[in-house]
C-alpha cells in the first residue's frame, strides 16, 4: 500500500470515528450512504457499478430490513435463501418498475407472484474486513454457492478515465437506469455517508425529512402545494414540484423522510430546482 493510500484511510478511519455514534442514533444498520460524485470526479481506484433504483434492504443474518432497521415481510421461502451473514444491497424488480416494487415490499403479507420476480441486488457486506474489492469477490462467491435466481452479485468494473465514465453513464441512463455508484476499491467497511461511497447521476437525489404542509393555491387549493422539509444538515426549505396528483392528495405525512431530485446548491446550501421524488421505506 502507498504512503498516499495510507494517508487516505487514515483520515477516513479518523472521520469515522468522530462520527461513530451520530450514525448509530440515525440507523439501526450499520450501512455504508454514498456523496454526490463532483462532476469532474476521476474513477481512478474505483470500483464502478449501476445505480439500482430499488429499495435498499439489509440482510442481518436472520431478518430483512429496511435502511432504518424496520422488518420488511418477505416470503419464508425468500429468506430461506439467504446465508447467515450480513448482506446489504436492493430489491429490485428492473429499470421503471420502482412504484410497482415499493408496493410489493410494503405489504404486511408478502404476495408470492411479487417476489418471484424481485431480485436482491448485492453490493456490500456489512463489518466483513478486507477492501472492497476483496468484499465484491467474496460476494460473488456467496451468490454462486447459494446458487438462487433471486441473488445476484452487483457487477464491479473498472474504468479507464474520465471519458470512458462518462459514456458509461450515458449508456446506463439512455438503458432506463438511473446512474453509477463509484465505490473505492481499496476502501474498508465503513458505515455512515462517506467519500469512500459515490453517487454519479445526470441530476443529484437527497433526502429530507417532512416538517409540515404547505397549503395549495389556485388549481391546488385545498390540497398540497408543498412539502417544507428539513436535509440531514438543518437545512430547510420547501418541495412544490414532482407530485402527481394522487400525492397532492394524500401527501407524504410529518417526520416521514422523502427523495429529491436538485440541481446543486445556493451558497446558502439550499437545494436548487428541488423536485419531489418518492417517499423513502420506513
Amino acid at each position: 500500500m502507498t504512503q498516499s493510500r495510507r494517508r487516505f484511510l487514515g483520515g477516513l478511519l479518523a472521520l469515522h470515528s468522530l462520527h461513530a455514534d451520530a450514525t448509530a442514533a440515525s440507523s439501526h444498520a450499520p450501512l455504508l450512504l454514498a456523496q454526490d460524485a463532483p462532476p469532474d470526479i476521476d474513477p481512478a481506484g474505483h470500483l464502478i457499478s449501476e445505480k439500482y433504483d430499488g429499495v435498499r434492504a439489509w440482510w442481518d443474518g436472520q431478518a430483512l430490513r429496511f435502511r432504518s432497521g424496520g422488518a420488511i415481510a418477505a416470503p419464508a421461502w425468500f429468506v430461506a435463501r439467504l446465508p447467515a451473514l450480513p448482506l446489504d444491497g436492493e430489491l429490485w424488480f428492473g429499470r421503471g418498475r420502482f412504484d410497482a416494487l415499493s408496493a410489493a415490499v410494503r405489504r404486511h403479507r408478502p404476495q408470492d407472484e411479487e417476489w418471484l420476480q424481485l431480485r436482491y441486488m448485492l453490493f456490500e457486506l456489512p463489518g466483513a474486513p478486507g477492501s472492497f474489492a476483496d468484499r465484491a469477490e467474496r460476494i460473488r462467491s456467496i451468490v454462486q454457492q447459494q446458487r438462487s435466481d433471486a441473488l445476484v452479485a452487483v457487477k464491479q468494473t473498472v474504468v479507464a478515465g474520465r471519458a470512458a465514465l462518462q459514456a458509461q453513464l450515458r449508456n446506463v441512463v439512455e438503458a432506463g437506469g438511473e446512474g453509477l455508484m463509484m465505490h473505492r476499491a481499496y476502501a474498508p467497511y465503513l458505515s455512515g455517508r462517506s467519500p469512500v461511497l459515490y453517487k454519479l447521476k445526470p441530476v443529484h437525489d437527497a433526502e429530507a425529512t417532512v416538517l409540515a404542509h404547505v397549503p395549495g393555491r389556485g388549481k391546488h387549493a385545498g390540497r398540497l402545494g408543498a412539502l417544507q422539509v428539513r436535509t440531514e444538515d438543518g437545512v430547510v426549505f420547501t418541495i412544490g414540484t414532482g407530485f402527481s396528483d394522487a400525492e397532492r392528495d394524500n401527501p407524504p405525512p410529518r417526520g416521514v423522510l422523502i427523495s429529491y431530485s436538485h440541481r446543486g446548491h445556493t451558497e446558502a446550501g439550499v437545494p436548487r430546482f428541488a423536485s419531489y421524488l418518492r417517499r423513502r421505506e420506513a
